[in-house]
């Protein structure tokens, strides 16, 4: 269902629990990544859309110090006691997320009514499609409609990043909650991950999509390979004597290839290339020269696979086969999105052949995996929004 269709069951399922109608309603997308991968944590650029999947939320003043939070996923009532100190909840319980937002509030001196509110949602969980910061951005959308205070747009992100990473115990990045807030209709974001400076990049061409495709499996890893990884690219900048990889150009790597580990070597080659590859990829989409913004793609995960070592065999046969169907059959470029080792792959397709590519995708798929992938749809889509209030 569409945004406005997921509002309206939100509505409903608000005035079912309370019998009354909701005074505010607010959404915010999930995201997809396009391609620059890994490289936000070294001041890279990313270029992310924002996805045709939404949080809604639907709340209604109770004229108490207290805000109750309702999923329709079921998973219980959170209470927040407005007079009293804000603080996480159990570890790895979703309602860290909208409290650690209303924290974010509070500590800035801008304190919301009580209220009942109803979460409902289309963002896949646990996909890598940054359901967390959709619910985040839902939330403080939501409070700006409650409390009349507009948060200047950047400051909205970080503040609900601060959420991520002091209540939900998450170390992310600042991809997923800038695209949530300021995701345009028809346009990708590329992002400064240093300066912080976002730019919209125009995909107006409608004979092009991307079709995202879940595979359904996510390993757990030992050893926290995310840390080690950053890890890693931060021993390759000590020996280059940079502050970041984003400050290294491929022939400066290469000279000082002696000069570290082999694995850090690879790890460092994989964030210099794929920084290069995002600023191209963005003039590949201004130009609509899709040949080249695919072939972008599919360098990108080859070198996410080789160099930086976070696909996985799941991954590896979605890319394969969307390579085996061609531009001939409408893929152009693919690639895995997120943080790696399972999650979801993106594929750049031409619009009119959407059905039959996701149909041979996911026969090819569960052929090679026995795994039935989950596959949609989208066209850059708008970023949060009050719907009602």
């Amino acid at each position: 269902m569409n945004v406005n269709e997921l509002a309206r069951q939100t509505a409903m399922d608000f005035k079912n629990g309370s019998s009354r109608e909701p005074r505010w309603i607010a959404a915010a997308p999930g995201r997809v990544n396009v391609i620059g991968e890994h490289t936000d944590y070294n001041d890279g650029f990313v270029l992310p859309m924002a996805i045709e999947r939404y949080t809604v939320i639907a709340a209604s003043p109770n004229n108490t110090d207290r805000i109750t939070l309702r999923s329709t996923a079921g998973d219980g009532v959170v209470t927040v006691d407005l007079a009293q100190p804000l603080k996480p909840g159990p570890k790895g319980h979703w309602g860290n997320y909208p409290v650690g937002v209303i924290a974010g509030f509070v500590a800035r001196g801008v304190k919301p009514p009580g209220f009942d509110a109803v979460f409902n949602s289309t963002v896949p969980f646990g996909g890598g499609l940054s359901s967390s910061a959709a619910l985040e951005v839902a939330t403080a959308t939501l409070l700006e409609a409650a409390t009349g205070q507009t948060l200047d747009p950047v400051d909205k992100a970080l503040l609900c990043q601060k959420a991520e990473h002091e209540y939900a115990g998450m170390p992310c990045g600042i991809m997923d909650q800038f695209i949530s807030v300021m995701g345009r209709e028809s346009h990708l974001l590329l992002l400064d991950c240093r300066s912080r400076k976002p730019e919209l990049v125009p995909m107006s061409d409608p004979a092009m999509s991307l079709l995202i495709i879940n595979t359904n499996v996510k390993h757990e890893l030992t050893g926290g390979e995310y840390a080690k990884r950053r890890a890693e690219c931060g021993q390759a900048a000590m020996a280059l004597g940079v502050v970041s990889l984003r400050d290294v150009s491929a022939d400066m790597l290469e000279r000082a290839r002696g000069m570290m580990d082999g694995t850090v070597f690879r790890r460092a080659r994989h964030v210099v290339s794929e920084i290069e590859r995002t600023l191209h990829a963005a003039e590949g989409v201004r130009a609509s020269n899709w040949p080249t913004v695919g072939q972008l793609m599919y360098a990108s995960h080859a070198s996410l696979r080789d160099d930086y070592e976070v696909s996985c065999p799941e991954l590896d046969a979605v890319v394969d086969i969307a390579g085996a169907i061609g531009p001939g059959g409408g893929v152009i470029g693919c690639r895995m999105t997120g943080g790696g080792f399972g999650g979801c792959a993106v594929a750049l397709v031409r619009t009119e052949s959407v059905a039959d590519i996701s149909a041979r995708l996911a026969s090819g798929y569960e052929q090679r995996t026995k795994i039935i992938p989950s596959l949609f749809v989208s066209r850059p889509a708008a970023g949060a929004a009050v719907l009602k209030g």
